[in-house]
């Protein structure tokens, strides 16, 4: 959907000029399940975004329009809250935090919409809270810097969404670099860019189409096995504050007390941890056929170790091993469902997407979905002249 339309539509019904703002969603190449054991991830922003067209109105009124569902939602600026409209609450909980750092916050018009697929896993709600933290920062002249916006628009899911996400979503659509992913440390919010060479390989994304009703308890049961594990350590070694301080020669020691799942479960942490490192040793050196060996490395930890991989994921994952212009492939996201992300040569893009489609529907009689991707900028404001 073209920028013009948001921008038409903001016109049609509000009769002003907007300030016209993009926020991508964002994927996540490697570093999966690491955020919340204060490790490293490793995601990119992608040219997948959500277009907002926003304005100050001179009123005490708040007028939402989400331009995909073709619905309104109005309130005044002094009784924001969380409402029924769940689409809503991605900005109110944005409007919310501004005004719990004491900003003021008057009436605007917003209008957004975009092609983010929604229940990908590439992040729609970050990239939604993202934009309009962006846009009112810039039209209040509020001055806030990025890093705050991510953490705002965090809390925004948190308190309003109900969604106890990570930062990582919000930091990739507020940081995203063209043509470079970017490392972060999830405990001191540290963060470096590494080149991605998008010339000659591309990012294709394959929707397994299905998400099993374990996502949301077995992800809390990991986070609790992975505390079980840190609070068994700590007796030992009283500097692992969590699993980004322990090694897997440690893990090895008390491996009877840990028992085997948390084991298991700490192990694919401190090892991710450790394919973050190597994967991006990898990309200085230009060696992406490496790379993609730690994407196959970070998908068998999540099946096996971590276990939250489905039949439909492994599925996907096999049929790019099968495929010579695949360099990696892994399951990306919390699991049981989603996409799998895969590096694929830009000749064998097209080639590729037929051999998924085909063998996904052969063995499991199931439709696929892909998207192919590549890498971009992070939030910001477009020229109005941009069509």
């Amino acid at each position: 959907m073209p920028l013009s339309s948001i921008r038409a539509a903001f016109e049609q019904q509000f009769q002003h000029q907007p300030l016209l703002v993009r926020a991508p969603g964002r994927v996540n190449l490697i570093g999966e399940h690491t955020d919340y054991n204060g490790g490293f991830v490793l995601p990119a922003a992608i040219d997948r975004e959500i277009y907002f067209a926003v304005g100050l109105n001179g009123t005490s009124q708040i007028r939402l329009y989400s331009y995909d569902q073709q619905e309104s939602f109005q309130t005044d600026v002094t009784a924001v809250q969380p409402s029924d409209t769940q689409w809503a609450n991605y900005l109110l909980g944005v409007v919310a935090q501004f005004q719990g750092q004491g900003l003021d916050v008057p009436g605007f018009d917003c209008v957004f919409g975009g092609n983010v697929p929604i229940g990908a896993g590439l992040s729609s709600s970050a990239a939604v809270e993202c934009g309009l933290a962006f846009a009112l920062n810039t039209l209040l002249n509020t001055n806030l810097e990025r890093m705050q916006l991510a953490r705002m628009s965090q809390l925004a899911e948190h308190t309003y969404a109900g969604v106890q996400c990570g930062i990582m979503d919000q930091f990739a659509s507020l940081f995203g670099q063209a043509g470079h992913v970017v490392r972060l440390d999830c405990r001191s919010l540290e963060y470096a860019y590494f080149p991605f060479d998008t010339e000659h390989y591309q990012l294709v994304l394959c929707n397994s189409g299905v998400k099993h009703s374990l996502a949301s308890s077995e992800y809390n049961t990991r986070r609790q096995e992975c505390e079980r594990g840190v609070a068994i350590l700590q007796q030992y070694y009283p500097e692992v504050q969590s699993l980004r301080d322990a090694t897997l020669a440690q893990l090895e020691e008390h491996r009877a007390e840990l028992g085997d799942v948390v084991y298991r479960r700490c192990s694919y942490v401190v090892e991710e941890n450790l394919r973050v490192e190597a994967a991006c040793q990898s990309l200085v050196a230009g060696d992406l056929r490496a790379f993609g060996q730690q994407m196959y490395g970070s998908h068998a930890g999540l099946r096996d170790k971590y276990e939250v991989s489905c039949p439909e994921l492994d599925v996907l994952v096999e049929l790019a091993q099968e495929f010579t212009g695949v360099l990696g492939s892994r399951m990306m996201g919390g699991g049981f469902g989603g996409c799998t992300i895969n590096l694929v040569e830009t000749s064998q893009v097209a080639a590729f997407v037929q051999h998924a489609t085909q063998g996904y529907q052969q063995r499991l009689g199931l439709p696929l979905e892909t998207y192919q991707t590549t890498i971009t900028a992070g939030v910001g404001v477009l020229e109005a002249s941009v069509a």
